[in-house]
């Protein structure tokens, strides 16, 4: 069979979830599925890169064979985005199967995408921009708009879900039938793992506790919250040397935690390290004392997972899919609750029978989510449209 799938968005060279979604999923794909051939529509004007199995390729380069003789083939059309988004939604052109052979049609994100006569698996994330707009731009929202979101939902074949609080969202906000939705969660990458001897690591031969906090920096993750929990945390006597580190690349109105990080008398403990690299989460989750997530809406939750196989314990909301991803696994508080918040924190970081607690759990929780499962389960769903 041959398999279409969409990994546009891979273009933007970011680190979202659905980005780590689309990079991992695929890349695992394209190492175990020794059934199918795979056609990778990219159209962009970067380099496209995706590894293992397939080296880092110039856009546009096809041919390229897999283990057991299997073929991965780049289509890039250079048509800029917009332009094809728009021309996608109010012209119905292209519909890519006219123009691309293709048994199957993936698409790893709701971009827009048409097809005449091929059969579409989409999967949905989150539905955070009908409930909460307000945290988006007004280019994102533009964004969504364009997207023409309901009408992909109700001409898909197959939609994937991330997990089942997503699944009941697009039932009760899109009606989409039940049956239409299958979950399969995400994974969480093998490299995120509990270092032993981690102190080793310090930076700069630092060795003062902190609070870790990472993701990209915008409204829907509630940094302002943890800055002003983290606050309270400072005029504990216990807490005179501890540091929160926020890591994460800047969103949409990233002044405003800024602005909140300037105004606290504890500013000099605030330490931003922006966008951080793969090996450089890991460590900073391993050396963490406590890692702090508070997102308003999240429709999986990759951060909170990755801290915990790297055996840090983490406070989380007990919002939307984290009380399903995490369980027990995590302490849950009241996002809107500020000193909650910070008495969660210092549970955490300071009851040693807790912390083991969470750290033996987090761990546990952890493994129950792998790329490798994600693909079994995904590659089930493809094969029952050969």
């Amino acid at each position: 069979m041959q398999i279409l799938a969409d990994i546009r968005l891979l273009g933007r060279g970011g680190v979202s979830g659905i980005e780590e979604y689309t990079r991992n999923l695929m890349r695992t794909l394209l190492k175990t599925d020794q059934q199918n051939d795979y056609s990778l529509f990219y159209n962009g004007f970067r380099k496209f890169s995706i590894s293992p199995p397939t080296p880092s390729l110039p856009a546009g380069q096809a041919g390229l064979r897999r283990a057991g003789n299997f073929q991965t083939k780049i289509i890039n059309w250079r048509i800029p985005n917009k332009l094809f988004d728009m021309s996608t939604r109010f012209l119905g052109w292209p519909a890519i199967d006219k123009i691309v052979k293709t048994d199957l049609v993936f698409s790893p994100h709701f971009n827009i995408l048409k097809t005449a006569k091929a059969p579409r698996i989409v999967t949905f994330h989150d539905l955070s921009f009908l409930h909460h707009p307000y945290f988006f731009s007004r280019r994102q929202r533009f964004w969504h708009w364009l997207q023409g979101i309901k009408e992909q939902a109700r001409r898909a074949d197959k939609i994937i879900a991330v997990s089942e609080f997503t699944k009941s969202d697009l039932v009760n906000l899109l009606g989409v039938p039940t049956e239409k939705i299958q979950v399969i969660y995400s994974g969480i990458a093998e490299e995120f793992r509990a270092i032993a001897n981690n102190a080793n690591f310090l930076p700069n031969n630092a060795n003062k506790p902190f609070i870790l906090c990472l993701g990209t920096l915008e409204p829907r993750k509630n940094v302002t919250a943890i800055i002003r929990a983290f606050n309270i945390l400072k005029a504990d006597p216990s807490f005179k040397d501890w540091q929160l580190v926020i890591a994460g690349r800047p969103g949409w109105l990233f002044k405003n935690i800024l602005k909140e990080a300037k105004l606290s008398v504890w500013r000099d403990d605030i330490i931003f390290r922006g966008a951080v690299s793969g090996d450089e989460r890991v460590l900073l989750y391993n050396l963490a004392r406590v890692f702090v997530y508070p997102s308003f809406f999240e429709g999986f939750g990759f951060p909170p997972l990755e801290a915990q196989a790297c055996g840090c314990p983490t406070v989380a909301a007990d919002r939307t899919s984290l009380p399903e991803i995490l369980g027990d696994s995590a302490l849950l508080v009241n996002p809107w609750k500020v000193e909650d918040l910070a008495g969660a924190i210092k549970k955490a970081a300071t009851d040693e029978r807790e912390r083991k607690r969470l750290i033996k759990n987090g761990l546990e929780n952890a493994r129950r989510f792998s790329w490798e499962k994600t693909a079994k389960q995904t590659l089930e769903l493809f094969n029952q449209y050969a």
